[in-house]
């Protein structure tokens, strides 16, 4: 008994080592030389909660083409009173089981600590208040937005070029989940696509970034 207290405390100090570890080690370890003509005209935004981070972009002509192909399903991209779009990425079962914690099950927490398929989950909002604790902004330049932009796109999984909306999945009447790239599991799930996502608009994040709280902090300190 005692030998097994001790090895889940040693594994349990490792993890914290390695998290804060992953939040003070800046990832790309070389801040990016920014080109003094790049303007930071667009605003993204990072959004948080106590375990999982979605990112924010302004809903403008150039995002509505980008995502063109939501379009194509009954996603309401072209919605009167939307300003942003908004992608999270995330584990199938738990993200499609417990859209409160009320509704928490042990089969998705099960998935979530070992492996599972992972989705997309689109929105959209209208005006986001800003500063607030919960919301994180950057300002980027036309090309960062755009490799964003890419970035996204390219999570989607596609069947014969077309993206795989999930039937009947949504947490509301607007919100869409559907079919992505990759595999969930507790040390590199949603908050670790977040990470990667901002690193591909040039932003700089944790080394390992698998809470909401350590992406925060390292954006903070790196950016």
């Amino acid at each position: 008994m005692r030998r097994g207290i001790g090895w889940f405390l040693r594994i349990m100090v490792l993890l914290v080592a390695l998290a804060a570890g992953g939040t003070f080690i800046p990832r790309p370890l070389i801040a990016p030389v920014k080109a003094s003509s790049a303007e930071a005209t667009h605003r993204i935004l990072l959004l948080s909660g106590p375990i999982h981070t979605d990112i924010a972009i302004r809903l403008d002509d150039e995002t509505r083409a980008a995502f063109s192909f939501l379009d194509g399903t009954d996603f309401p991209l072209g919605h009167p009173n939307a300003e942003w779009l908004i992608l999270g990425w995330g584990g199938r079962a738990f993200y499609l089981e417990t859209p409160t914690w009320a509704e928490l099950k042990p089969m998705p927490v099960l998935r979530a600590l070992t492996i599972d398929r992972s989705v997309l989950h689109v929105d959209l909002a209208g005006h986001i208040t800003e500063p607030q604790p919960a919301v994180t902004a950057f300002d980027v330049s036309d090309d960062q937005l755009a490799r964003l932009r890419d970035f996204m796109v390219d999570s989607f999984v596609r069947d014969a070029g077309e993206i795989v909306p999930i039937p009947d999945a949504g947490y509301g009447e607007i919100d869409r989940f559907f079919e992505a790239k990759g595999y969930f599991n507790a040390l590199f799930g949603c908050n670790t696509w977040t990470a990667a996502a901002l690193r591909s608009a040039g932003l700089r994040t944790g080394f390992w970034n698998p809470l909401p709280q350590s992406l925060r902090l390292s954006v903070a300190v790196y950016n």
